[in-house]
Formats: structure tokens, C-alpha cells, sequence
């Protein structure tokens, strides 16, 4: 019996995800690990002259380590392990990023490479069959798209890992909301990751989050519904910032997939406060080294890689130098994306009275 067009794509659609699940399904995210306050690395805290104020800088990663496995991508592995295998050579030399944002961390060689990094405290989420929150929201602009993806479950974990040289003392993840994704993108619980990492001298803890939104032309469906999901995880995302964070100095990175979209910028815009750093280095040059090309006057819509920041009541954040890694010229490409390094200087006044950090040990 012949089959119709139709009956084919269903067929293929079947077979491709039965055979993804089964491979990826038993797939988990590294198990969360965290060294001890008194083991962990101290950064440097600089005293002002008139004393009256300390400041440390620690410096953030956020890269997209293409980790996708088949059929998405295939010989990945090799590659993936040359990411943590130069990573580690880094801390051998006194030179890592202090704090690292992967994402696309999907495929057993991911996770394998991932986890085995040279980090002693990491955190992942959400993962694969972690329950995403209702929200009252209709259906999607178009027709729901099943051979595009929309297949009602989930193949893949959201790929967020974060991992850092200072403990990270609690963390939390949510996955975005139920009929707010499109396309490909579908196939993977996407969301949202907070750590809580304590810095030894500096008070408090700083709130450092790692997330990957919604896909533009890649997945495969039209504007209308792609924009339309990234416009709702947006507004997820602003609400797990409000809860998050309360009064705490914030780093939030992560693969944003917004570059040369001003719809999508602005909707990203009006919906949180932070403040993005291609942006605070544009406007602030002589106070932030940018040691990358930058062409036109808002480099921050060339990229999907961003990093924002915000202060809290007791300490105050701002960037100092922002540069790439991984980009194919003093390091290996090695990802379809490069990393956005970011060094900022968090500062507080010596005579603030603030609680230690939650960390013991």
C-alpha cells in the first residue's frame, strides 16, 4: 500500500523521535557538586585608600558548547571533551573564568564532558522530565506543528549547566511554561537555572543565572509562533527573577536568541531590569575594556550570546572588561558559537553591616 505525504512524514516523525528518546532518554544532566567554603579558591579583595570601601573581581563564561547529539549532530565528542580539557589546562595555569554558563549541554558526550570538568562545584536543570508550571495561556499563533517537533513531550533536558570555583550554596530551576515553546525547540525542557554562589570576603551570595530561549529560523516554524513563544518565556524568565532574587547583586548569562530580531529585544526589554553589558560598555568606554569586535552602534543585537547584570543593596556590580573565548583565534573553535567572557568588580562599603554567606565547612 502506497502511502500519502502526509502518512509518510508521520511515519518518519515516529521513528525519528522513538529513536532520539532512545537514545538520548536515559540522558541525565551532571549530578550537582559543591566545594566546601574552606576549601574553596578566594579572590583577591582590594581595600580602597580611604578604607572605606573592598572589591573583588571574578569573571563569567557563557558559552554554547553545541552539544546536540544525533540526529541534530553528529562526532561531537571529541570536541566537547577538548572544551573541558582546555578549561582545565586554564585552572592549571591560574587563568579559567571563575564561573561558566553552558548551555546546550543535551548528548551523552555533553553531559559526560561537562560533569568531568575541572570545576569543583556545578549545578544543572531543569532536566528532561522535570514538571514544567501551568500559565493561562492560549494556543500559539498557527497550526501546532508535530513533523516540526511539537510532539507533546519532551526528548532532551533543558542543557543548562552551571559550574564555578566558589561554592555554590542553593540552587533552583524551572522549566518555561506549558504552550510557550515552538518548533524544534519543543523537544528539549527548556528554562531557567539560579545558583547561589558565595564568594569568600565578598558579603551575601551573588545570584548567577543560566538559561537558552527560544530558537528563531531554526525552529522551523513560522515568526509569528516562534516570536510568540520567546515573547512568553521572556515574561517567565522576569518572574523567576523577581523570585530569585530579592535583594541580591545578580549576574544573568545565557544563549538569548534575539540577534537581529528588534521585536524580540524589545519585548526582552520591557519585561526585566537588568542591564545588558554590550550596552553598559558602549555607553561607558572608558570604564569597560571590550576585547572583541564590535561593528555598528548596538552590538548587542549581532549575538545570541549576552551577558546582564545588576546590583544588590549591599553590593554593587559593574563590568570591567568584557573579551571572547573559543572563537577560533587565540583558542580553538570548537562550538558553532563562541564564549562571551565578562570580568566584573563587585564592590561593597567596609563599614556595611550584611550576614555572611549561608556556607559552612
Amino acid at each position: 500500500m502506497r502511502l500519502k505525504p502526509w502518512q509518510t512524514t508521520w511515519r518518519r516523525l515516529a521513528w525519528t523521535s522513538a529513536a532520539a528518546f532512545l537514545l538520548t532518554g536515559c540522558v541525565t544532566l551532571p549530578e550537582a557538586r559543591s566545594v566546601s567554603c574552606s576549601r574553596s579558591a578566594e579572590p583577591q579583595v582590594r581595600v580602597s585608600e580611604d578604607g572605606h570601601t573592598a572589591s573583588v573581581e571574578i569573571d563569567v563564561l557563557t558559552y554554547n558548547v553545541e552539544g546536540l547529539g544525533w540526529p541534530a549532530r553528529t562526532g561531537r565528542g571529541r570536541h566537547l571533551q577538548a572544551i573541558s580539557d582546555h578549561l582545565a589546562e586554564l585552572h592549571g595555569r591560574g587563568e579559567a573564568p571563575d564561573i561558566v554558563l553552558f548551555q546546550e549541554v543535551f548528548s551523552r558526550s555533553a553531559a559526560r564532558a561537562i560533569g568531568a570538568s575541572s570545576y569543583p562545584s556545578l549545578v544543572a536543570g531543569p532536566e528532561r522530565n522535570q514538571r514544567r508550571p501551568r500559565r493561562d495561556y492560549s494556543g500559539l499563533p498557527g497550526k501546532r506543528r508535530p513533523e516540526r517537533g511539537e510532539i507533546g513531550f519532551r526528548v532532551f533536558s533543558s542543557g543548562l549547566v552551571t559550574v564555578s570555583t566558589f561554592p555554590i550554596v542553593a540552587s533552583r530551576s524551572e522549566p518555561f511554561p506549558r504552550a510557550s515553546c515552538a518548533g524544534f525547540d519543543c523537544l528539549a525542557n527548556k528554562g531557567m537555572l539560579l545558583a547561589e554562589v558565595a564568594i569568600p570576603g565578598v558579603p551575601g551570595t551573588l545570584a548567577v543565572l543560566n538559561t537558552h530561549m527560544n530558537a528563531q529560523r531554526a525552529s522551523r516554524v513560522s515568526v509569528r509562533r516562534h516570536n510568540a513563544a520567546h515573547a512568553r518565556q521572556v515574561h517567565a524568565l522576569s518572574r523567576f527573577l523577581d523570585s530569585g532574587i530579592s535583594d541580591q547583586p545578580a549576574v544573568l548569562g545565557g544563549d538569548f536568541n534575539m540577534r537581529s530580531s528588534e521585536q524580540r529585544f524589545e519585548v526582552f526589554r520591557t519585561e526585566q531590569s537588568l542591564e545588558i553589558v554590550h550596552q553598559y560598555c558602549t555607553d561607558h568606554a572608558s570604564l569597560c575594556e571590550v576585547e572583541l569586535s564590535w561593528d555598528g552602534d548596538a552590538p548587542w543585537m549581532d549575538t545570541q550570546d549576552l551577558q546582564l547584570f545588576s546590583s544588590g543593596g549591599a553590593v554593587t556590580v559593574r563590568p570591567i572588561r568584557v573579551e571572547a573565548m573559543f572563537d577560533g583565534a587565540s583558542e580553538p573553535k570548537l562550538s558553532d558559537h563562541d564564549g562571551l567572557r565578562v570580568t566584573y568588580e563587585l564592590s561593597w562599603r567596609t563599614d556595611t553591616v550584611v550576614p555572611p554567606p549561608p556556607c559552612s565547612g
